[in-house]
């Protein structure tokens, strides 16, 4: 439903150099630019451009303003898969391209219309105190918008580790496809969580 969302008050994050959202998703509509995850106004934001690009944006500790930015030169614009997105940061990593990671069903994207990179050691602000959402735009007011229009399910945010997409997916052995899989022996920290939407 196009005004649907969760929303969670959160403190006290694990680590400000560390994360990673899982989820799978089907998208309703191309031209939007719904958030499938968003925490506090403008500290992380995983959306669609209108024209189907990925954006996975972070805003740097106590600025507010975006400091480090994934967009896909791909475009997404098949409404009938399920897509499995899961991103990840870590800031501690020598490699400025190792820094923030983007798999869509298990395969890491490597083109991108801009790539900026944190630089090493930086902290950023999501998982501090504030408002974070699952399908809409999160502000620190509480008040959602942008709401994603689409399916959204297994949604998994582990804060203050960096995971790769073979803890929550895997390729079938007989099909070849990319499937789900249950996360097992995850240190979710203070804040993270799975979400099942079954």
């Amino acid at each position: 439903m196009a005004n649907s969302y969760l929303e969670a008050n959160m403190t006290g994050n694990t680590a400000s150099t560390r994360m990673t959202f899982s989820c799978w998703i089907k998208i309703n509509k191309v031209d939007e630019d719904g958030r499938i995850f968003g925490a506090q106004a403008n500290a992380c934001h995983a959306y669609f451009n209108g024209d189907g690009r990925l954006n996975i944006d972070f805003a740097a500790k106590d600025s507010g303003s975006v400091s480090a930015k994934l967009l896909t030169s791909r475009k997404f614009r098949d409404t009938s898969a399920w897509y499995h997105i899961v991103f990840a940061l870590d800031t501690t990593l020598g490699t400025a391209d190792d820094r923030i990671k983007l798999w869509v069903n298990g395969v890491q994207e490597t083109a991108f219309d801009t790539r900026t990179n944190p630089g090493q050691n930086d902290t950023y602000a999501y998982g501090q105190s504030g408002y974070y959402n699952v399908g809409a735009r999160s502000s620190n007011t509480g008040s959602a918008g942008h709401y994603f229009e689409g399916y959204i399910s297994h949604a998994a945010y582990v804060d203050g580790s960096a995971l790769a997409p073979t803890v929550f997916g895997e390729t079938d052995s007989t099909s070849g496809i990319w499937k789900f899989k249950s996360p097992s022996g995850v240190t979710w920290g203070n804040n993270g969580f799975h979400l099942k939407f079954e």
